[in-house]
């Protein structure tokens, strides 16, 4: 029997190309294959939302928190809750200062890997750590890396979360200089965007933000200088729902 190598390659081009397009779904902030997710609104609006993943984390929250006091700001934060449990009075200043805290997990795992049973167990106990420290809070989440399928979506969305992720990103999570983190921004922002910084790092406090606190303190004046305003996600969630283009309202 004569051997084809072409009709046998061609099976096997489509499945890992529908592998890689999975893959990338599952990780690409913006993409939507496997459920909804929050990344901003569109393209033109003069709204931008800060968000900071990885808090609370000693002393770096505390003068992020003081950049944006000093320029009426309120930004999101999204917060692991195993760094909660060791600093319970930084999550009380976040909220006290009236910004939003949302659901990073207990102890930021890529969730794609893990079971529902698992991701419920993540989830909740953030939930639980963040209601023991400041009490009320948003039911906003983000998944960390932004590793997210169906399951992960489905078990937020049980408990009843709204997943946000983000559409532009200063990539500080290996705390450049904060030049480099402003011009990486700059090249992304067309406004209604949600942009992801970091004030904490995932595998234990003490990460060194100072680059991308000055960055924030920048940024602002920036686009403040622009005309853009500076919202938090549940109020950016309200303008969506006002246009009418996706996201109608918190659960």
């Amino acid at each position: 029997m004569q051997y084809n190598p072409p009709m046998l390659a061609l099976p096997l081009t489509g499945a890992v190309a529908a592998a890689l397009a999975g893959g990338y779904q599952s990780m690409a902030p913006t993409a939507q294959w496997y459920g909804q997710t929050f990344t901003g609104l569109p393209r033109g609006s003069r709204q931008i939302a800060l968000t900071y993943d990885d808090g609370p984390n000693d002393p770096h929250t505390l003068r992020l928190l003081e950049v944006l006091a000093r320029h009426s700001v309120h930004a999101t934060f999204f917060l692991i809750g195993r760094h909660v449990l060791q600093c319970p009075a930084f999550a009380r200043e976040i909220l006290q200062a009236g910004h939003v805290v949302g659901n990073h997990t207990f102890s930021h795992p890529l969730l794609i890997f893990k079971s529902e049973r698992e991701i419920k167990e993540q989830l909740s106990t953030c939930r639980t750590a963040l209601q023991d420290a400041i009490g009320k809070h948003s039911n906003l989440f983000r998944p960390p890396f932004g590793g997210r399928r169906p399951a992960v979506l489905r078990a937020a969305r049980d408990l009843g979360f709204t997943p946000v992720m983000w559409n532009v990103t200063g990539y500080d999570w290996n705390a450049p200089p904060a030049a480099v983190i402003e011009r990486k921004v700059s090249k992304q922002v067309r406004g209604g965007d949600v942009i992801l910084l970091h004030d904490g790092g995932h595998s234990q406090l003490g990460a060194d933000r100072s680059q991308t606190v000055i960055a924030t303190d920048h940024l602002i004046a920036r686009y403040k200088s622009e005309g853009y305003g500076f919202v938090t996600i549940p109020q950016m969630m309200q303008e969506d729902s006002r246009e009418g283009h996706g996201f109608k309202s918190l659960p």
